[in-house]
């Protein structure tokens, strides 16, 4: 039987910030255990996660983090199978085994929310994988509102380490002309291959590539929900990846890293912040 390289970490006093610091590393899964504030952390190989237990224990010296092996017994699976749909302004995202109308979607958020309610308008089905954004983590929700801030009716958008292709499914929803999602990533390439024939309303252009290493011309609109070290890393390379007067959406960074990440797109003007349990979202302008 295979087994799973994994981290058992916890008790966490801060689970939103170590779940920030992994996003450094190959995560496969996070798998909530029986005990309060406690994970299991999967990675593909006994390499990536030796490597992630060597740096996580230096960071967070107070919590327990013990390596093991764990049988294949289809925790992946089991582990999503809870994953129901989830609404984001007008924008409803929902697993293949929850997708309903989105009239239906509608009723509840009327019912919920009568006075901030506004009608959905489009439907974007999307399988859960092993690591990649389904619309229930606060940054991707972050972005998809951000997105619908702003027009991109006939906008180039690219959105830069797609993942499960989410944002660039939206971005084509919402009337961009043209979208590229590009990923380094084997495994988030396919799948957001996978998400891009799941919504055949959205007509997307999917790269396995490094943004880093290859060569693209501007767009009127950049997406990247990564972490607080890549941000501050790519801010060059993502800077001449806007046209001027274009806009950039950012996010996969918490609070304690605000100052930082921002001091990285000094030459970019804030047109708008948002937050969600301490994750933040900013849409900056190039000038």
């Amino acid at each position: 039987m295979r087994t799973w390289p994994a981290l058992e970490v916890g008790p966490l006093p801060n689970p939103d910030l170590f779940q920030a610091a992994l996003l450094d590393f190959a995560v496969s899964a996070i798998d909530e255990t029986t005990e309060p504030d406690a994970w299991r952390v999967f990675f593909n190989t006994e390499a990536d996660r030796n490597t992630a237990a060597r740096a996580l224990s230096r960071q967070f010296p107070e919590t327990v983090i013990r390596s093991l092996d764990v049988p294949d017994e289809d925790w992946v699976a089991k582990s999503q199978a809870n994953l129901r749909a989830v609404r984001i302004g007008g924008i409803v995202v929902a697993p293949p085994w929850d997708v309903s109308d989105v009239e239906e979607h509608d009723d509840v958020e009327r019912r919920l929310q009568p006075a901030r309610y506004k009608p959905a308008r489009h439907l974007i089905v999307i399988r859960p994988s092993m690591g990649f954004g389904t619309g229930h983590h606060a940054t991707t929700r972050l972005c998809l509102a951000a997105l619908q801030d702003l027009d991109l009716r006939g906008r180039r958008v690219i959105d830069v380490g797609t993942g499960s292709g989410l944002l660039a499914i939206a971005a084509s929803l919402l009337g961009a002309a043209d979208v590229v999602g590009i990923d380094e990533d084997a495994d988030a390439f396919h799948a957001a291959q996978e998400n891009v024939s799941l919504n055949p309303g959205a007509a997307v252009t999917l790269r396995h590539v490094d943004v880093r290493r290859v060569s693209l011309e501007p767009f009127d609109v950049v997406v990247a929900n990564l972490t607080g070290a890549l941000l501050r890393d790519a801010a060059p390379r993502l800077h001449d990846l806007t046209t001027p007067g274009g806009h950039l959406v950012v996010s996969g960074f918490m609070a304690a890293e605000e100052r930082d990440v921002m001091s990285a797109y000094s030459k970019f003007t804030v047109a708008a912040r948002a937050e969600e349990d301490e994750w933040l979202c900013v849409t900056f302008r190039r000038q």
